[in-house]
């Protein structure tokens, strides 16, 4: 067994064509066919059917269950492949949603400089449904991650940091400004400021609306914080965001919302399991759990 034959196989079980999976890797279709055979040889078992009545290639069960393992392994060799490159470059790919790294990491960049590590460290921001994905894939090395429930994965190694309350937060001249607190069901008329798919306020916000039983207005999504909070303060809609967003500085309200059984938002550190810790990457990991 060799990697290239995996690579046939997986694209068999996609295209059930020989000449197209040939034409693909730019191979002759006797390279394929042998390569398939010699699986099919080594496990004793029929993973494609030819149907040559119908003209079709069929992939047994077992041949489904065999593209599963076989998509686990050419994931894990690309992983590989990424933290080989980067071990050699001595980078650390971190991965910083806005809010909690505009707001929380920077609280831990003197001791991040004091251990040495500060300069190593590249770092990718985005929303966290997609630093996960990132972190999943082995496109960063380690990332802070906000959630709604504490992170539970057999793939992943995490540490809990924090957790803070979301609030709705509004401009000094809108009505609600002296409530300071809503239930969210009173706020269906509102029209809401929202981050962009990819967010855990949007899951959590989405939450909220369904158990209130009212359909949110969103009328402007970004990806960007600041943009989100000058439309509040401009009083151009309401937003839902943690408190751990909100600054004594910024000229906005942020009200208690009362309904019960409200998420959260997380804030932890992660790495994948199966990747093992540069000395500079556990250098950065001590430095989170030790002043957290």
């Amino acid at each position: 067994m060799n990697i290239k034959s995996l690579e046939y196989y997986h694209k068999l079980v996609q295209e059930k064509n020989f000449s197209k999976v040939a034409a693909y890797f730019d191979v002759s279709q006797p390279t394929i066919t042998l390569a398939i055979k010699r699986l099919e040889a080594e496990y004793q078992t029929t993973f494609f059917i030819r149907d040559r009545s119908h003209k079709e290639l069929v992939v047994t069960d077992m041949g489904y269950q065999f593209d599963q393992h076989i998509i686990s392994i050419l994931n894990e060799l690309e992983i590989a492949a990424k933290e080989i490159k980067r071990g050699s470059e001595q980078k650390i790919l971190f991965g910083l949603p806005p809010i909690i790294g505009n707001y929380y990491f920077p609280k831990f960049t003197p001791a991040l400089l004091k251990a040495g590590v500060m300069e190593q460290l590249e770092t990718f921001e985005g929303g966290s449904t997609d630093m996960l994905s990132h972190l999943l894939r082995g496109n960063i090395d380690l990332a802070l991650l906000g959630s709604l429930e504490p992170i539970k994965q057999s793939k992943l190694k995490v540490i809990q940091l924090a957790s803070n309350p979301f609030k709705i937060i509004v401009s000094k001249q809108h009505p609600l400004a002296n409530k300071g607190a809503v239930a969210f069901s009173d706020l269906k008329k509102e029209k809401f400021i929202d981050f962009s798919q990819g967010f855990v306020h949007t899951t959590a916000l989405k939450q909220l609306a369904k158990a209130a039983n009212i359909r949110t207005k969103i009328i402007y999504q970004t990806n960007d914080l600041h943009i989100i909070k000058a439309l509040i303060a401009q009083n151009i809609g309401i937003g839902f965001l943690t408190d751990l967003a909100i600054l004594p500085s910024d000229e906005l309200v942020a009200l208690d919302i009362l309904d019960e059984g409200q998420p959260t938002f997380i804030t932890s550190l992660a790495s994948r399991t199966n990747h093992i810790l540069t000395e500079q990457q556990a250098a950065v990991f001590k430095v989170f759990q030790d002043n957290q």
